[in-house]
């Protein structure tokens, strides 16, 4: 890092700050009076997140400058480095386009299945501020699909992606799965085919998701939500609550296999390597008042949703993971610590060749291939320009230490 000191505020940006969400962090100091109001709540996790969104594209981050090489024109242009966090919306297109073409370099081309998995909304409030339970999900799953696929006799290959939010950032945990149709043979001499069936994986999920939480209950690991504890004060009374949804059907959509999973790794990149709204869905906000679009999946329509700005910070918040929190898991002949070994296998049973390492797309390609704009090329005579120097900033730690200043669109050095 430079020893000259260089100041910037977080209300410096090198874009349209007028539709981003760090501008409504900002406009009117929302985040700063809603992180006074709440600090002794917030998780460390949370500041840290923020932070990283309001230092997104400052100089003090570092910065790379172009010239154009026309001794004719004059024309420069620096650009900015980014956080690379995750709910930041300017860092995730490039994230989850690196996420896509590294998911197809491993996921081998056969027949796949999504399920969707998910419960009733009475058991939403179990897992709202309880991540170690919720981090058990995931592995409730990926053993069901297993066991069924044991009981074909095969192994599939899995993998599972839990999300936490609806299309109005409401809390709603449910488990997205897409496992192979089919795998390997007890004896890993044939990739043999097979299909999982919904009646049976929501009988399945249902019972272990109850299991779940009568286990933590009796073992003292779960907080139940306000209204409960007066109804169920025991074990015997909650298990009894419990019970009564035992036999009420849950939601589990199984889709029509694909012949290879590129669908739904796009419809899972855009959850889970962006933040849970997109800047493109705001749609107003003075400081008071948010109002964003989202989509109603019961009626099929777009719809306005309208709240104050202390709620969407609230409900835009909640879904920032623990520390180290894997959103995405793998199981079956994909698990981490059999893949070196099962994933040759299939390979060669489908009569696939291994796929290259997938290349990192560079800021330049991924504006080109989004927007069809080159940004290296002179917007006054066309030229290509040339990198002239780099100056690297501060890392995420130092942001995180100023948090404040940030927060209040203060001066800082780095």
């Amino acid at each position: 890092m430079s020893t000259v000191l260089h100041a910037f505020s977080s209300k410096e940006l090198d874009c349209d700050q007028s539709k981003s969400l760090k501008a409504l962090l900002l406009k009117d100091d929302a985040w700063w009076r809603y992180y006074q109001k709440h600090k002794e709540t917030l998780r460390p996790e949370i500041v840290e997140t923020i932070s990283n969104l309001l230092s997104c594209g400052l100089s003090g981050r570092g910065v790379a400058c172009y010239e154009c090489p026309n001794p004719n024109c004059t024309h420069t242009k620096k650009i900015a480095f980014t956080c690379h966090n995750r709910f930041c919306p300017r860092c995730g297109k490039k994230a989850t386009e690196q996420w896509i073409s590294r998911q197809l370099s491993i996921l081998p081309s056969c027949n796949w299945q999504h399920i969707t998995l998910t419960m009733p909304k009475e058991f939403w409030r179990f897992f709202k501020e309880n991540w170690a339970l919720l981090n058990k999900l995931p592995k409730l799953a990926g053993r069901i699909l297993q066991r069924l696929g044991q009981l074909k006799g095969v192994l599939p290959g899995i993998f599972i992606a839990l999300h936490t939010f609806g299309r109005d950032l409401k809390d709603n945990p449910h488990l997205h799965a897409s496992t192979t149709q089919g795998g390997l043979n007890q004896k890993e001499t044939q990739f043999k085919g097979s299909y999982f069936k919904k009646k049976l994986i929501m009988k399945m999920w249902r019972y272990a998701v109850i299991r779940l939480l009568k286990k933590a209950y009796k073992e003292g690991l779960l907080i139940l939500p306000d209204g409960l504890n007066s109804l169920c004060p025991d074990l015997r009374r909650f298990s009894a609550w419990l019970n009564r949804r035992l036999h009420k059907p849950w939601i589990v959509h199984v889709a029509k296999p694909t012949p290879n999973p590129i669908r739904t790794l796009n419809y899972l990149g855009r959850y889970l390597k962006r933040p849970p709204v997109s800047q493109s869905r705001l749609r107003h906000y003075d400081g008071k008042r948010v109002v964003f679009n989202f989509l109603n999946h019961r009626t099929e329509k777009h719809q306005l949703f309208r709240c104050s700005t202390e709620e969407f910070i609230r409900r835009f918040i909640q879904h920032i993971p623990t520390k180290n929190f894997r959103m995405v898991r793998y199981y079956g002949f994909l698990a981490n610590r059999v893949r070196g070994e099962k994933l040759p296998l299939v390979r060669e049973l489908l009569g696939q060749e291994e796929k290259p390492e997938p290349y990192r797309l560079r800021y330049a390609e991924l504006m080109q291939k989004t927007f069809g704009i080159n940004p290296r090329k002179c917007i006054l005579c066309q030229s290509e320009m040339k990198l002239v120097y780099l100056r690297v900033g501060a890392n995420s730690a130092f942001f995180h230490s100023e948090h404040e200043k940030l927060a209040q669109g203060k001066k800082v050095a780095a």
